[in-house]
């Protein structure tokens, strides 16, 4: 959802309101995310560089060292690691300059993040079943379907690209950028649910919980939700539709910004 979502010029008041409403989300979503890479650069980063991989466990809830486990420690380390190219990748391929401007860029840029996002569901896949890198059943198996999501949409997305159907390779590679952000989207989506609950309602320390189940396979399918609904009405004729889309996706950038502020504050800050 961001001015790349529009291959054709806008028309009208209410694909105006779309097409802004798609920009207004990109943007806090761009910040959310670079304050994704700055954590990773700065805590795991910094951390794996000094050779301090105990210290991958000062941050509660999963281990991410184990003693002794050397395979699973290399594979964890790269797996977060390539979370921050990855996250990068995606930012860079949703912003139409580059692709006007330095198409080449764009190009290499596309293949890196598509054969990162392979790599990266793989490695997840591998932490949850062979190391059991997961803190519930349930969070396992929305795990699980997330990477199978990632395989077929950066499939889809590369064949595309690769046949030039730029069209459908461009909404493949957003559904893409939508599921390979679903780690960020879930804890976005919990700090969010914190701070306006003033509170973990709902929320246990395993994940378990009804909140935490939503959230967890929410943090995929509702943001592929809304990019459906975004699609559909970018493609209709109907102003209504476009206007309800548009509250749709301010709504999810107003959720997304109250997220960003807890996560940022709350969840990364303190371990900094």
């Amino acid at each position: 959802m961001s001015p790349i979502a529009s291959s054709s010029p806008s028309r009208g008041p209410a694909a105006k309101a779309l097409l802004w409403a798609g920009l207004l989300w990109f943007l806090i979503a761009a910040v959310g995310q670079t304050a994704f890479i700055g954590f990773i650069v700065a805590y795991y980063g910094v951390r794996t560089a000094t050779g301090n991989f105990a210290g991958w466990n000062d941050k509660p809830l999963i281990d991410g060292y184990i003693a002794g486990d050397d395979t699973g420690n290399i594979v964890f380390a790269a797996h977060v690691l390539l979370a921050a190219v990855v996250t990068l990748g995606g930012l860079m391929q949703l912003i139409p300059a580059i692709r006007r401007r330095w198409p080449g860029l764009h190009r290499w840029t596309g293949r890196t993040f598509l054969v990162l996002a392979i790599v990266m569901a793989l490695s997840g896949v591998w932490l949850a079943l062979v190391r059991g890198t997961y803190l519930s059943t349930i969070s396992n198996v929305a795990i699980l379907i997330n990477a199978v999501l990632i395989l077929i949409f950066a499939g889809l997305a590369w064949r595309h690209a690769v046949a030039r159907r730029f069209e459908q390779h461009r909404k493949w590679a957003m559904r893409t950028f939508m599921v390979v952000s679903g780690v960020w989207f879930l804890r976005v989506g919990l700090m969010g649910w914190i701070v306006l609950n003033r509170g973990p309602a709902g929320l246990t320390a395993d994940m378990s919980g009804l909140v935490d189940s939503v959230m967890t396979f929410g943090s995929y399918l509702i943001p592929l939700a809304v990019l459906e609904l975004y699609f559909v009405a970018q493609r209709s004729s109907g102003a209504l539709l476009k206007i309800l889309a548009a509250v749709v996706v301010v709504a999810a950038a107003a959720y997304t910004a109250l997220g960003v502020f807890g996560t940022a504050a709350f969840m990364w800050a303190p371990y900094l």
